[in-house]
């Protein structure tokens, strides 16, 4: 079985995006943009809840409520490695 790095720092954006950074160095920004349209998500429509996005114990995934979750595995797959902070500034003017 494979095994994926875990989540030792998340910070969400604007744009509905979270910025990830993994165990082994890695950084990579997500958008939650297409999730936001399903069910499970919708709630995050709610620029406040969103915001409230936190690491789940151990690393294993961001939470926001009992309810919503999103795996370590979504995030390092789906999710667009950047390779510093300086470059994040450069996509996010995009």
């Amino acid at each position: 079985m494979a095994t994926y790095p875990t989540i030792k720092y998340i910070e969400p954006l604007p744009g509905y995006r979270l910025f990830v950074i993994f165990d082994n160095g890695a950084i990579k920004v997500y958008s939650m943009k297409e999730r936001l349209e399903t069910p499970a998500f919708q709630a995050l429509k709610d620029e406040a809840l969103f915001y409230q996005a936190k690491v789940s114990s151990g690393g294993y995934g961001v939470i926001w409520s009992d309810e919503i979750d999103l795996s370590e595995y979504e995030l390092w797959t789906n999710g667009v490695e950047v390779s510093s902070v300086d470059e994040l500034a450069v996509k996010a003017g995009a």
